[in-house]
């Protein structure tokens, strides 16, 4: 099994990969964890929501904790 990130440029195209999944040629998985991750960066930038170093470092924990599983598999 291969495994692809793909960018949507084109709000179309998300129902041609749902087409896609319902005739069972591919399945589509939510990657949660670097959403997590990208929210929390944003928070990061924004001066108006304040982020603990507690918060930051769980955050990263839970992104290597998914890399090393990624690797280890």
């Amino acid at each position: 099994m291969e495994r692809l990130s793909i960018e949507l440029t084109n709000p179309l195209a998300k129902n041609l990969l749902n087409d896609l999944e319902t005739l069972n040629l591919i399945k589509i998985v939510s990657d949660d964890v670097d959403e997590r991750f990208l929210k929390t960066l944003a928070k990061l930038k924004t001066k108006k929501n304040d982020i603990s170093v507690e918060e930051i470092i769980k955050e990263v924990d839970v992104v290597r904790q998914k890399r090393y599983n990624e690797n280890n598999i």
